[in-house]
């Protein structure tokens, strides 16, 4: 299956009943419309597929994801429809795929790319993770269902910290939050998810799917209306001179001058 979702996604199936989805984007795995939808193909074949029993999602490269490229000319990133976000409805699709996913975190999960960890059932770490929901640095609204997902993980308190301060959080303190399920070395990385998808798989698949679908209830749903109310503020603060202002700061590597307007 590989080379057919895309350019930046590719898929491997492995012995013990185990799918590999590999996003290569260089240089830092950036989301975009088109990526996501390649992803929410791979992961939504795999549903179909009787070999695959869990998923290992990771990608190539220094950071796991650094989130949307805001200052992309292309518009594939999906910010700037005014009446709706493209991305979202790729996040929705992600967040209904009934297989369990592990996710392998090498480097920074920042924005969206935080989003994009936490479609994840588990989150194995290496220590050189970084987890940011760094949002309001940019003088953005949080997005990709993260105002829902991030609070349902680690509770509303901690959420709200991340939100607020968009402090990096590091793998250890990620794994005492629950934001990460195991800390490894970097070189250990891809064989401790392997290792758990594997304890996974060995089960049967049928009750699975049925106990991950009790589990997860609604949360496509929720996503969808959180993504909903999340656009809605991105829509208005996208037109502030501190949005503009916080995409220069993140830029030139510097805190924002940020004026409220």
């Amino acid at each position: 299956m590989k080379d057919k979702y895309g350019q930046h996604v590719s898929v491997s199936l492995h012995a013990g009943h185990i799918a590999e989805v590999i996003i290569d984007r260089p240089p830092n795995n950036h989301v975009s419309v088109t990526l996501m939808s390649d992803l929410a193909d791979a992961l939504e074949d795999l549903d179909k597929e009787a070999d695959c029993r869990a998923t290992v999602l990771r990608t190539e490269g220094k950071a796991f994801c650094a989130g949307a490229d805001l200052v992309s000319t292309d518009g594939d990133h999906g910010i700037e429809n005014e009446t709706s976000n493209p991305l979202y409805d790729q996040a929705v699709r992600l967040y209904a795929v009934q297989k369990p996913i592990v996710v392998a975190v090498q480097g920074a999960a920042v924005g969206a790319g935080l989003g994009l960890a936490l479609i994840g059932d588990f989150r194995v770490a290496a220590h050189e993770a970084r987890f940011s929901a760094n949002f309001t640095r940019l003088g953005f609204h949080p997005g990709f269902g993260l105002t829902h997902t991030l609070p349902r993980l680690i509770g509303h308190g901690r959420a709200e910290l991340m939100f607020l301060t968009s402090r990096r959080v590091k793998a250890d303190e990620a794994l005492a939050w629950g934001l990460a399920d195991q800390v490894v070395n970097l070189g250990e990385l891809r064989d401790a998810a392997f290792s758990l998808a594997r304890e996974i798989a060995e089960n049967a698949p049928l009750a699975i799917v049925s106990t991950r679908k009790t589990l997860r209830g609604d949360l496509a749903t929720a996503v969808r209306e959180a993504t909903n109310r999340e656009f809605v503020e991105q829509a208005w603060l996208r037109k502030t001179e501190d949005f503009q202002e916080g995409i220069r700061s993140v830029n030139e590597r510097r805190l924002g001058n940020f004026k409220g307007r």
